[in-house]
This record gives structure tokens, sequence and C-alpha cells, in this order.
């Protein structure tokens, strides 16, 4: 697990006074640190695989940027590290990147306000790191644009696991989760080009982060159906392993808020009480 080890910076306070409980130095059960050593987690036994995706890793402390960064690295990753939210940025401009992972406590420019400036611009997926007991950030990290968050303390495979499935998922051929390759969706001003990734609201185009378009791709695909949290989160990530199902509600929220006419009363994306949502029949 990466959680906590003996730092005098423990339990500091960030520039927002919530306590910063992550610590300062990184311990990971069975990993190995020698940099020649191909062995993974205690556990783990999943082959090196070849990426060709960059990643921005965006952390304070060295020693947990060296530990994120070997198995990233050893996947096939190239991995560009920043170590303040300034940094982060000025990275992010000088070449395309294909995922960020973002601590939320950063000196210089805050995450969440990295995040923010990053989804103004971008539809880049982003991996939020928060601490255990700071549920604000989980929230306001979600509601900032990030597509999903990692929990400090976290085992390597959860983040690996993480990893990995945005990176799939943003890789996938786009299409129809019906079958149809390149088909647009069209109802009542609202026009989704799932070949595309063009979303429309009476002829104005609405942007949404990458998360935020395969739910609606998902959830308008299959119009009627009824879609519980679980079944969601297991279409966006392939798994809800390590995942809360309100992290759902959030990215439904968002989405409302950009397709309805009055997100109170949405027209598209309907709640089922006690199960989940469905979009609305055509």
């Amino acid at each position: 697990m990466i959680g906590l080890a003996s730092d005098p910076r423990r339990g500091r306070r960030g520039r927002s006074g919530r306590r910063r409980s992550e610590g300062g130095e990184a311990a990971i059960e069975g990993y190995s640190r020698n940099p020649g050593s191909t062995a993974g987690p205690a556990g783990d036994s999943e082959p090196m695989m070849s990426d060709s995706s960059t990643i921005l890793l965006v952390d304070d402390d060295e020693a947990v940027r060296k530990v994120l960064s070997f198995p990233l690295e050893r996947d096939g990753y190239e991995v560009i590290q920043a170590a303040d939210g300034l940094e982060a940025l000025e990275r992010f401009n000088e070449r395309p990147v294909d995922l960020v992972v973002l601590d939320v406590m950063l000196p210089k420019v805050d995450g969440l306000e990295v995040c923010k400036q990053l989804r103004a611009r971008s539809s880049v997926p982003i991996i939020m790191l928060t601490a255990r007991d700071d549920e604000l950030d989980k929230v306001l990290g979600l509601e900032l644009g990030a597509d999903d968050y990692v929990t400090k303390p976290f085992s390597i495979r959860e983040f690996r696991s993480r990893t990995r499935a945005l990176l799939r998922r943003a890789r996938a051929p786009r299409h129809d989760p019906d079958g149809a390759p390149g088909q647009a969706i069209s109802v009542d001003g609202l026009t989704i080009d799932l070949s595309r990734r063009v979303v429309e609201v009476d002829g104005r185009p609405v942007q949404l982060t990458y998360v935020e378009f395969e739910l609606l791709a998902r959830l308008a695909g299959r119009p009627g159906r009824v879609f519980s949290r679980r079944m969601l989160l297991e279409a966006l990530w392939g798994s809800a392993e390590f995942r809360d199902p309100r992290t759902i509600d959030v990215h439904v929220r968002h989405l409302r808020e950009k397709l309805e006419r009055d997100s109170r009363n949405p027209e598209f994306i309907l709640t089922v009480r006690s199960v989940g949502y469905r979009f609305r029949d055509r």
C-alpha cells in the first residue's frame, strides 16, 4: 500500500486549511524498489506490457513520484513528472499527454485549480490523488472535471488498474454502445455524434469531459433501459471495485447542467429512484 510513514511533514495543513494527511515518504508492501527488477507489487504477476501513452504525474513528494512512476514505466508508459501545480501546467503546455495523475495538495497552484484550468481547455482524462479523510477534495475534484480519483493510502494494483482503465477507454474505437459505428443520436434538439465525439444542444456545441461523453453515449445508446450505478461504473471503467457509486451521481449532475434546459427538471437523463438512471425513450 502507498500510505503513511514517518515524516516530519505528516499532519501539516495546506493553504486551504485542510489537514494534509498523506504524509511524505511512501511505502509499498512487497514492492521491489530495485530499478533493475521487473517484480511488481506482492501478488501482481502481470507481465510487462507495451504502451506508447504519455502520463503527466504531479505530486510534490519526490518519493511518491518515484514509486508511482516505476510501475507505469514498467508497463511501457512514458512518464513526465511535475513537483508543483505551476510546473504541471507548464509541462502540459509543452507536449500532448494522454492522462494526468494529479495530487490535490500542491504548492504554488493546488491540484484543484490545476484540474480546473486543464479541464477548461482539454478533455484529457484526469485522476486525482486525495487523502482518505478529505471527502471534500473528492467531491470538488469531480465537480471541477476529474474523471476518477484514488484515495490515499492505496495499493499499486489499484493505481495501475485505474490508470489502465482510463487509458484503455480513451484509446478504444469510438462507436455506438449498441454496435453501430459512426451513428449519430438525435433527440429533441440534442445531437450526439459518436464517431467525432461531438455533442450539440439546439445547434450549440457542448464541451464534455471524457467520462461525461462516455456516460452519455452509454445511456443514450439504449434509451429507456435502466442502468444501476454499479452497471455504469463497470461500463465506464471495466470494474466497480474501489469506486464510490456517488461518482456517477456527480457526472450525471454535470451532464444535466450542460444538456438540460432545466437541470432540476431533466428531460433527457432521468432518475430511477433507488436504482440508477435511464435515458428518455426516443
